[in-house]
């Protein structure tokens, strides 16, 4: 069983990153499960903390967590242009020390949603910057940017145009054909 984890770059009870997210794991085949990864409550990242007598109990089990996974797939909403801080902050904590990057190799995948018609552009493009650093393969096509994503789902959450699941099925082959790729050379 391949293992992907979900992160949410959304603390939000109603997150519209979270509804999206819940709609693309249900597009991923057999053989592949998903798992949504808790960020919220990890402390934010501190290099004190990469003393391992001062290790936060939250680190620890958030990156032996991320170790298991085989790949990672982020939905994020855009905060001023760029990836929100709980989202960095788990990027962060997970890259460090840098002896041990937890992220290191694992393929990844972007989603960005925003109620706006940027469709999250900014928080997509410092997102991909981030996971080249911390050495994160990412899919490059098809790039997923959903806008008006208010006007997408419907009252339980569900994408309710049948041309937007289409597309996430498309990315979702292309996440699949890039974690299959990994694993051979792995």
């Amino acid at each position: 069983m391949t293992k992907i984890g979900v992160l949410v770059g959304s603390l939000r009870k109603e997150s519209f990153s979270k509804k999206i997210a819940s709609n693309v794991v249900s597009l991923f085949p057999e053989g592949y499960e998903t798992e949504f990864i808790e960020i919220g409550n990890l402390p934010l990242y501190n290099q004190d903390y990469d003393d391992e007598n001062r290790v936060p109990k939250e680190y620890t089990a958030f990156r032996n967590k991320v170790k298991e996974l085989d790949a990672v797939i982020f939905v994020t909403p855009e905060y001023n242009r760029s990836v929100p801080a709980v989202l960095s902050n788990a990027l962060d904590v997970g890259s460090r020390p840098k002896t041990d990057n937890v992220w290191n190799g694992k393929p990844a995948a972007i989603i960005s949603q925003s109620p706006g018609n940027l469709g999250g552009f900014g928080a997509n493009h410092h997102l991909r910057q981030i996971l080249t650093a911390v050495n994160m393969p990412v899919v490059q096509h098809p790039e997923v940017y959903i806008f008006n994503t208010p006007k997408l789902l419907d009252e339980e959450g569900k994408i309710n145009n049948e041309g937007t699941i289409q597309f996430l099925q498309t990315f979702v082959d292309a996440f699949v054909g890039l974690i299959k790729r990994n694993l051979e050379y792995a």
